[in-house]
């Protein structure tokens, strides 16, 4: 696995929040329906999600194996909070650390 290069942050109001995002920063985003946007470099992604909370900040690490990564997270001490489920392109699945932090480890679908 990868040090995390993708931040999910929580919004009430997606097209502000990206509109924001790309004023500040040059950000593009592409939409994956009305509650979800992301936009990715080649070093980091940042992903927006309007689900009516804002929960804090849910930091991923990439995987190429997302079975194995599971594997690792519950054998370091780590419990899975949301079982692997599929996203468009991809799967991904919630643990807490020991300190009680939420974090995700995501797998991409190899395009083509």
């Amino acid at each position: 696995m990868q040090m995390p290069n993708y931040l999910e942050l929580a919004t009430g109001d997606m097209e502000t929040t990206k509109a924001f995002y790309t004023k500040a920063f040059q950000v593009d985003f592409t939409d994956y329906g009305p509650e979800y946007a992301g936009a990715n470099t080649d070093a980091f992604e940042l992903g927006l999600a309007c689900f009516g909370e804002t929960p804090p900040p849910l930091p991923g690490f990439k995987t190429d194996d997302i079975a194995a990564a599971e594997q690792a997270v519950l054998a370091a001490g780590g419990t899975i909070i949301r079982e692997t489920y599929d996203f468009p392109g991809g799967s991904r699945f919630h643990f807490r650390d020991p300190g009680g932090n939420e974090l995700m480890v995501y797998y991409y679908a190899p395009v083509g």
